[in-house]
């Protein structure tokens, strides 16, 4: 297996587990677990969000979001990915369509995995980004984005348990 290929299938574990929640209702979707801002439906619109926002940014392509954003009808809370929302902005975002929230995950996960087709090992090296100390490198962006979405995932799949 080279880079490509664990990326690849790295890629998709978001997605499995999105589409392993089970259904929940429109209130359960949007509530909010002892209080903290995240609900469900903000951790998977903000999963597909930072994907698409992120890879958007490395390829030079549109964004999935403009396929999709008359469908969520979030107004200008959607045009944002979630970082630094604070609890009011957090509440902005209300879906009460589960589907349409994985949907927009993978079509973000979709858009990565071509990505990824078009890279070759060596790409992975090149320093894409000289904000940080160390420099971000394609490869280490390319895992941030897919740890990123694992993580907010799995918080979803945390608090989907305890709602049902």
């Amino acid at each position: 297996m080279n880079s490509i290929d664990i990326l690849t299938d790295l890629s998709q574990r978001p997605l499995q587990a999105a589409q392993a929640l089970p259904d929940l209702s429109p209130e359960q979707l949007n509530s909010r677990l002892g209080g903290h801002p995240n609900s469900v439906a903000w951790l998977l619109w903000h999963s597909g969000r930072e994907i698409d926002v992120q890879l958007s940014d490395l390829t030079g392509r549109p964004q999935q979001w403009e396929d999709f954003r008359e469908r969520f009808g979030l107004g200008e809370a959607g045009d944002g990915f979630g970082l630094g929302h604070s609890p009011e902005q957090a509440a902005e975002i209300r879906v009460d369509d589960q589907q349409l929230l994985v949907d927009y995950l993978h079509a973000t996960l979709n858009a990565f995995m071509e990505y990824l087709k078009t890279l070759s090992e060596e790409d992975f090296d090149e320093i894409i980004d000289e904000n940080w100390t160390p420099a971000v490198t394609r490869g280490v962006r390319m895992v941030s984005i897919i740890d990123d979405a694992i993580q907010h995932v799995a918080q979803a799949a945390f608090i989907a348990g305890a709602s049902v």
